[in-house]
């Protein structure tokens, strides 16, 4: 391995680190807030509209920012950086934020809109009911406007982690987190209807996320001020590669849709019941494997720029391997462990056992495909890193096809489990066709050491698992329904499945281990 490889790595391992801390103060919110709300409002009508509600300007946030501009943004961003200087790079970033402004204010207005027919495409099944409708229709037009300020919030952490800073892009949502905790807790009994006081958190969370970034981006002397140089020609560099970006974002989005329409026509509770399943599974997703996908991508794009496609493949192949050594014996524990964790986090007040029940079915459904989500982020960013967004595009239209063909022959015996199912099918396709693609283009990716690795840690996770179940389920842990009889299985399950996963891999000798923990001492020191 060369030196400039091993020092990428270094950089991986401690952005990673900085990343997958903020990220786990983030997800950690991300729970309170979500005990929060199923306390307030359960699995019932007013959760549902809340969730279509707000699941409309996330799509349009990950299609203008996150999917698409911080993709297209950070390659095209990192080489005007090494080879035309700061001073080119900060007009590129400022007419970037003028251009984007300008689409996001529009965009906000027609959504507020015409809020009554994106809900029809959103939710159809919703139209039945006029009260329901109405009430996310009004949810929606609350919500719209969190697009702008989240949307220019990730392109000043493009330019942040271009620069080698990811503390201030992870933490953010800790902030949205906050306000969703502490307004429905002071507002939901003095507004009417209570379910209101979310849409209010969503605002203030996202114009707080955007205004967290600016003292960072003054000091690296990038603060962002309109500038209307459209004929930038780099600036057009990133709208091509935003073409088939947006397309390939809204493939992903559609099938995120396809399933919130397909389970508007199932029982009422189902979209809910999908949300806080994903909210189970986006925990290990956002602790390491989106860390180590956000890190990655400023080094694999410094090595495509220098054209060492080699030091590419092994830094892409490192971060693979450290997200298998987290993710699958998430994975395990989280199946082993879905209806203790659905009990422990969500059942409160108006979120009873049968929605826990229903909600542990889709944590299962899920979490069978955790490996592949967890994977596809490491993978994904090599293509940015090419400027090559046209690929995934392609692999991602294929998927929604399998997505959508699953999902109807398993949502009629399964109901939401069968569009969770779907949705894991989907994810493994995806994962295979893109290293398929990958190793075409660019030669033998070391797959073989991979297999090895991730079968080293896949039979570690399956003893761990087995330690898990005798724990969790065995033992006569008392009422159920009482904190002790909720709190102490799980709990129990992941502490000492925690340690019988570390000693597995100990005596297997997984190599993964010994940089994982290296990258835990770089981290604090």
């Amino acid at each position: 391995m060369s030196q400039s490889t091993s020092s990428e790595q270094r950089k991986v391992a401690k952005a990673a680190g900085v990343v997958g801390l903020a990220t786990l103060l983030s997800r950690v919110g991300g729970f309170l807030r979500d005990l929060v709300i199923a306390y307030f409002f359960g699995a019932g009508p007013a959760a549902d509209a809340f969730f279509v509600a707000f699941r409309i300007p996330n799509l349009l946030r990950r299609l203008f920012a996150e999917g698409t501009l911080t993709i297209a943004f950070i390659p095209v961003f990192t080489e005007v950086l090494a080879k035309q200087g700061q001073e080119e790079a900060k007009l590129l970033a400022r007419s970037t934020y003028g251009l984007l402004a300008l689409t996001l204010l529009v965009v906000c207005g027609l959504g507020m809109t015409f809020a009554d027919q994106v809900v029809r495409v959103m939710a159809p099944g919703f139209s039945a009911d006029g009260q329901l409708f109405a009430l996310t229709v009004s949810l929606t037009r609350w919500c719209f406007p969190y697009i702008f300020f989240i949307s220019l919030a990730a392109l000043a952490a493009g330019v942040l982690n271009s620069q080698d800073h990811f503390f201030a892009p992870a933490f953010s949502p800790v902030l949205l987190n906050l306000f969703f905790i502490a307004c429905p807790m002071l507002l939901a009994r003095r507004l009417d209807p209570p379910v209101l006081s979310l849409a209010v958190g969503v605002l203030l969370g996202g114009a707080a996320q955007l205004l967290l970034h600016l003292p960072y981006l003054r000091a690296k002397g990038f603060l962002l001020r309109p500038a209307w140089d459209l004929k930038n020609p780099h600036l057009r560099r990133i709208a091509r590669l935003m073409g088939p970006a947006i397309f390939g974002a809204a493939v992903y989005q559609v099938t995120v849709a396809m399933n919130t329409i397909l389970a508007s026509y199932l029982p009422k509770g189902s979209v809910s019941f999908l949300y806080y399943a994903d909210r189970l599974i986006e925990f290990p997703l956002g602790i390491f494997a989106i860390a180590v996908s956000t890190a990655i991508l400023p080094s694999l794009s410094r090595q495509a720029t220098q054209g060492d496609h080699q030091a590419l493949k092994q830094t892409m192949s490192y971060g693979l391997r450290l997200t298998m050594f987290i993710v699958l014996p998430a994975m395990v524990g989280l199946i082993v462990l879905a209806k203790p964790l659905v009990l422990l986090l969500f059942a409160r007040g108006q979120f009873g056992p049968e929605s826990a029940s229903a909600t542990a079915g889709a944590v299962v459904g899920y979490g069978l495909g955790l490996w592949a989500f967890a994977a596809v982020r490491s993978v994904l960013p090599a293509f940015y890193a090419l400027k090559d967004t046209a690929t995934p595009v392609k692999v991602a239209a294929f998927c929604l096809l399998v997505n959508l063909g699953v999902s109807l022959a398993l949502m009629g015996p399964l109901a939401h489990v069968g569009l969770a199912l779907a949705t894991t099918v989907s994810g493994a396709v995806n994962f295979l066709v893109l290293l398929w693609r990958l190793r075409h283009r660019l030669g033998p990716l070391g797959g073989r050491e991979m297999l090895v690795s991730s079968l080293r840690i896949g039979l570690a996770s399956a003893v761990m698992g087995l330690a898990v179940w005798l724990v969790a389920y065995m033992p006569d842990w008392g009422d159920p329904q009482g904190y002790l009889g909720r709190g102490l299985p799980p709990l129990a399950g992941m502490a000492v499945g925690a340690g019988v996963f570390l000693l597995m891999a100990y005596l297997l000798r997984l190599k993964e281990l010994g940089e994982f923990w290296q990258m835990l001492r770089r981290r604090r020191g």
